[in-house]
């Protein structure tokens, strides 16, 4: 089948993007690029189903806070939070491993496979409330947005895994060059490799959740799942000419993973999508704390959001066969992973946030205010977690949830909460101190809250916000042995979000309708900002079979949508080499653009398509530059054979340093804090 032409708006082409990177790499410090923050600062009400920001001149915060460390397998957000990073990092993981830089498509994706498989492992994440309907209730449950997969979990089962990286082969490779696989009891992937002995192209297995790639029996091409189904006893079997194998184990992770391969039938085109890049944002009288391994500063608490396997005695989601955490034992592996109770777990973030009502620093973190109440929100890449009412499986998901949002003080303020961007509220009950939200927020990733109180009534009531959200602690800047060299960047920049739950981007819509072939959502750029980026996505109910040649569009405008310009055009879902028997119903449209250097206030973006197709939820993200910028005070606390060591440095907006850390040493946290000029 011809491959179809697209002309889709995303930058450069995926292989001289990739090149370029592959070069940057080299260079530690070329790295220390600046990045987009993920913090919505909405200062807000609602008119016409958007967020009007009021025109208040805002303190400096620290948006975008960022760490790389010299690790050789996890140096952390820096090193991994754009496409660009993520690419030339693995190129340099690949080439340790091999011995050569990528240059090929076979290359290219296997390095990706490599790096997935030491930093993401196979196991059961906690929903996201998609559709308003709860966590267990919807049209679709997976989270199949790719950096909320890597950073706010890091691991998830088979059909999440695959759905999510294809969004990666998206920028890596280049469009619908990845798709998910449904075999015997298991969702499979697979890439489209050209060049060499792929020719003009050809599908190749690359399966991350099992561990396993298969090569021809001379070693020279990777082969595709029509290929293995044929004769998939001999080729899934270690014993089997090991030597075409290049080093790579066939079914990493359990030799008789290969039965899956006895049959093929499904094919998933477009299954997942990409957001924005993940983006921090912290304020003044906030401190960001990270914890590398469960259990927060007592050791002993665990808040998370995944299934609770409550393995070793800790609970929460693990994985006992992974290559996370030992990279350096995938390359030429000829047993595969040894079970080991707790090889990856979670990690988490803990938000300490005190308003100082003294200044007006507290509007930092207010989205609304009035003569009679106070509004303040949170938004993170992360996830926020609960410490489950028992020790069930899915516990997470019952009431009594503890520890993800608490809020302590003295304060008669009676007490509201939205989780739909304030298109909605619910009622909290009186303020009290000790106060647990967690029920109402567990789960997401952003919540608003009303203390139906003055500022001025607020400014002795002591008011500390405690949020504690999950991550992936592959993601997470680590130190090593005799001393580690750390690197520090903000870029200022930010983001308003509508979205990624249907709830929350429906509060946004002020044109069309979801459900419908049309819909266009509406998100104001914050005072004293500019507008520099939208990144938007679309779930849509494309058809079985899908039909290739109908086209998607997204479109955004700067001046009330008299005029539109493209974000993805002419968006089309390509059929390559040899098709199945069934397909995926939905897809995914995702792109973004930079907008124009003209000043905005508001930007709408628009989803149609022409073949009367149903927008079944959507999602816009808009970046935004802010004027000022906080110095921030990075901590590190490590330990090792000397003992427990922390060490602090305050950073301006770039800055690198050394860490005079010891042998043996192990992570335990690492901490940002604003840190206001005098």
């Amino acid at each position: 089948m011809a491959l179809l032409a697209l002309n889709v708006i995303r930058g450069p082409r995926p292989s001289r993007r990739f090149a370029t990177a592959v070069q940057r790499v080299r260079s530690f410090t070329a790295l220390w690029l600046a990045v987009r923050a993920r913090r919505r600062l909405q200062i807000a009400g609602t008119v016409a189903g958007f967020a009007v920001l009021l025109g208040i001149s805002l303190p400096a915060e620290v948006p975008d806070p960022q760490l790389r460390t010299d690790h050789p397998w996890y140096p952390g957000e820096l090193a991994l939070s754009t496409f660009e990073r993520l690419f030339a990092t693995q190129a340099e993981q690949y080439r340790r491993a091999t011995g050569k830089a990528p240059a090929t498509d076979e290359d290219r994706a296997l390095a990706s496979w490599f790096f997935r498989n030491t930093h993401y492992a196979h196991g059961e994440e906690g929903a996201h409330d998609w559709w308003g309907q709860g966590f267990q209730k919807g049209s679709d449950l997976r989270n199949r947005e790719y950096w909320t997969g890597l950073f706010a979990h890091g691991f998830g089962l088979c059909g999440t895994t695959h759905s999510q990286w294809s969004a990666e082969m998206e920028f890596l490779l280049g469009h619908g060059r990845g798709r998910g696989v449904g075999v015997s009891g298991h969702n499979s992937f697979e890439v489209w490799l050209t060049g060499g002995a792929y020719g003009a192209g050809k599908w190749a297995l690359l399966d991350h959740d099992i561990s396993t790639v298969i090569f021809d029996t001379g070693g020279t091409a990777l082969l595709g799942l029509a290929d293995v189904q044929r004769d998939w006893k001999q080729l899934t079997d270690r014993k089997f000419a090991p030597q075409r194998q290049q080093g790579w184990l066939v079914c990493g992770l359990h030799p008789s993973d290969g039965a899956s391969y006895a049959s093929y039938n499904v094919a998933e085109y477009l299954p997942g999508y990409v957001g924005p890049p993940p983006m921090l944002r912290v304020r003044r009288g906030e401190t960001l704390r990270r914890y590398f391994t469960p259990g927060l500063a007592d050791g002993k608490t665990f808040v998370f959001w995944g299934r609770n396997y409550n393995a070793g005695g800790i609970p929460g989601p693990e994985r006992s066969q992974t290559w996370v955490n030992q990279p350096e034992k995938m390359p030429g592996s000829k047993a595969g992973t040894p079970f080991k109770a707790g090889q990856a777990r979670y990690g988490n973030a803990v938000s300490t946030y005190r308003p100082d009502f003294a200044s007006d620093d507290y509007r930092e973190g207010v989205v609304d205010e009035g003569p009679a109440h106070v509004t303040f929100g949170f938004r993170t890449p992360n996830v926020i977690a609960a410490t489950p009412p028992d020790s069930s499986a899915w516990g997470i998901y019952k009431d009594g949830g503890r520890n993800g949002l608490v809020l302590r003080g003295q304060t008669a303020a009676k007490v509201s909460i939205s989780v739909d961007d304030g298109g909605s509220w619910k009622d909290a009950g009186d303020f009290r101190d000790g106060l647990d939200l967690t029920d109402f927020v567990k789960g997401r990733q952003s919540y608003q809250f009303r203390l139906h109180a003055p500022a001025n009534a607020l400014a002795k009531s002591g008011l500390v916000i405690t949020t504690v959200c999950q991550l992936n602690p592959a993601m997470l800047p680590r130190l090593h042995d005799s001393g580690a060299q750390v690197a520090f960047t903000a870029s200022g920049r930010g983001v308003v979000s509508a979205g990624p739950t249907k709830p929350e981007a429906q509060t946004h819509v002020v044109a069309g309708a979801f459900d419908s072939p049309t819909v266009t959502l509406a998100l104001r750029v914050p005072t004293n900002t500019v507008a520099r980026k939208i990144f938007a996505a679309a779930h849509t109910a494309s058809g079985n079979p899908p039909r290739p040649e109908l086209k998607s569009l997204i479109e955004f405008s700067t001046d009330g949508g008299k005029s539109w310009r493209p974000v993805v055009k002419d968006w089309q879902i390509p059929r390559r080499g040899d098709e199945l028997k069934d397909f995926w119903s939905q897809s995914f449209a995702y792109g973004s653009t930079k907008l124009p250097t003209a000043k905005s206030d508001t930007v709408q973006v628009r989803f149609r398509n022409d073949g009367g197709k149903r927008y079944l939820r959507a999602e816009a993200h808009l970046v935004h530059e802010a004027e000022k910028l906080d110095a921030t005070k990075v901590t590190f606390s490590w330990s090792d054979v000397v003992g427990p060591h922390t060490a602090s440095r305050t950073a301006a907006k770039s800055d690198n340093w050394s860490l005079p850390t010891g042998k043996n040493v192990q992570t335990r946290w690492v901490e940002f804090e604003p840190v206001a000029a005098k």
